[in-house]
């Protein structure tokens, strides 16, 4: 069996866990029951060693998803099943559309609002039209910068790992070149029109010390070579033999630097400052600092600050959670994501060919049909594939 299907992955629940449920629900059905005792059939013909290493293993109905979403986001994740799960890697490249909210005013360590807040800045003089002319220098081509709470790798360490141990990381988390295809305001909220609101949680002194050497890296702190692969892009595969994860040097890719960075923050830490860098500083400067700031933290807002929805189609490796703190700097304030769902991925769009989530709990009946149609729609695409590939192949020998 190989297919290709989405679901709508609802909030609140890891992507890890959307697999399961899925398991959970294909594992006892009569849609799944031939494959499940192929799978059987197979293995009691392997040789006795490896029936003992899988003896004390459950049989699953092998599941894959191609490209996470956060816990807080909503919408379309691919799933593979059976031999589908070999074709994930292909939808890693495809472009996705995003419909995401930023507040204004503040900052935090995972850059949306369930992190622990780092700063907050004035945002009275936030308004569509300097968002909408900020907005210009995010399309096309750009370099962007992760976020530090990501699960990109720096020798063979998840970054989100330094994070929570404290740690600094050995080097500048690099830019890498993305593309943003379409990038508009889709509403705007004006401040105390809306239900965001800052995180109440904020980071203490050593939380934010490592945030300004880990966020705002001189050029003195190292080498800058040495960026990591997106392993949030990576496809991440249930089977009955357990989940398969990349390796640490899987994933590890090595980028060149560029000269002229777009959105490039390439501020000097406040603790490693000199007297004279700090002379210098411009007054208009955003910090997210720790100990002595120079910016003292906004006190609670009487009305939510401004938030925008916006609407993007970007290609693959893109961070939303960072363009909405860069965003927030572009318009001389802070920004958080608040909100996000992934409407598109590559064919697959929500309300059109995904399948529901809240559809697994209601039993067989009613997702079976969706699944088998979903099953029959890519298969029919493979063997158009095929056809097409087979006709190349007879031209080309015609032509020999």
């Amino acid at each position: 069996m190989l297919t290709i299907k989405a679901i709508n992955k609802p909030k609140s629940i890891s992507s890890a866990q959307v697999l399961r449920d899925i398991q959970q629900a294909f594992n006892p059905s009569k849609l799944f029951a031939p494959w499940l005792h192929s799978e059987r059939t197979r293995i009691s013909r392997e040789r006795e060693h490896q029936r003992h290493r899988r003896k004390h293993k459950r049989i699953d109905v092998k599941v894959g998803h191609g490209g996470t979403l956060d816990p807080m986001a909503t919408g379309v994740l691919i799933v593979g099943v059976g031999k589908g799960t070999k074709h994930l890697q292909t939808f890693l490249g495809c472009t996705k559309t995003y419909e995401a909210t930023i507040l204004f005013g503040a900052a935090t360590d995972t850059y949306d609002v369930f992190g622990k807040v780092l700063s907050t800045a004035p945002y009275a003089h936030v308004t569509r039209k300097a968002v909408e002319e900020a907005l210009k220098t995010f399309r096309g081509s750009i370099n962007q910068k992760p976020p530090l709470f990501s699960a990109l790798r720096m020798d063979g360490k998840r970054l989100y790992e330094y994070a929570r141990e404290g740690k600094e990381i050995p080097r500048k988390i690099q830019e890498r070149p993305v593309r943003t295809e379409s990038l508009e305001i889709r509403e705007w909220l004006p401040a105390g029109s809306h239900q965001y609101a800052w995180p109440k949680d904020e980071a203490d002194d050593e939380q934010k010390y490592v945030a300004v050497n880990v966020l705002y890296l001189g050029e003195a702190r190292g080498s800058t070579e040495g960026l990591l692969h997106d392993h949030d892009e990576s496809p991440n595969i249930n089977s009955s033999h357990g989940t398969k994860r990349r390796r640490d040097g899987d994933d590890v890719l090595t980028s060149t630097s560029s000269a002229a960075k777009r959105h490039e923050l390439s501020y000097v830490p406040l603790v490693s400052r000199t007297p004279q860098q700090a002379s210098q500083i411009d007054k208009k400067e955003i910090y997210l600092t720790g100990g002595n700031q120079e910016r003292p933290r906004e006190t609670e807002p009487k009305h939510a600050p401004p938030a925008a929805r916006l609407s993007m189609t970007v290609t693959s490796g893109f961070y939303v959670r960072s363009l909405c703190h860069d965003l927030g700097q572009a318009v001389g304030s802070l920004g958080i994501m608040s909100e996000l769902v992934r409407t598109r991925q590559g064919e697959f769009e929500v309300g059109q060919n995904v399948l529901e989530y809240d559809d697994l709990s209601k039993g067989e009946d009613v997702w079976a049909p969706k699944v088998t149609q979903m099953l029959d729609d890519w298969q029919g695409k493979v063997t158009a594939k095929l056809v097409n590939w087979s006709s190349d192949v007879d031209k080309s020998a015609e032509i020999q």
